[in-house]
């Protein structure tokens, strides 16, 4: 009976630290969880913020600001401006592409 309860008295110590060593790790990245979901909802906010920056960027307004006040633009004369209409696809192809010989 002695010769028994010594290998059980170790496998018990042995179980006991591989406990002890998994609650430890699972402490471990628990900890490790919680500070990337942390990372996480920081770059979440802070891709709003981006979000909201490039819209403020992208303004007509703003655009047509620069343009006019560093790149000196300006909206032409209505003399200068050319509407061009698109021609319909099926007019537009020549007489070989229709499959008549040229």
């Amino acid at each position: 009976m002695f010769r028994l309860n010594i290998p059980l008295a170790i496998l018990l110590g042995v179980c006991a630290l591989a406990v002890v060593t998994a609650r430890h790790q699972a402490r471990k990245l628990f900890v490790e969880l919680q500070s990337q979901e942390q990372k996480g909802r920081e770059l979440d906010i802070e891709w709003g913020r981006l979000q909201l920056e490039q819209s403020t960027w992208s303004m007509h307004s703003r655009i047509e600001q620069i343009a006019r006040g560093q790149l000196r633009m300006s909206v032409p004369d209505l003399k200068h401006i050319q509407v061009i209409k698109a021609a319909d696809a099926g007019s537009a192809a020549p007489a070989s592409a229709a499959g008549g010989r040229p």
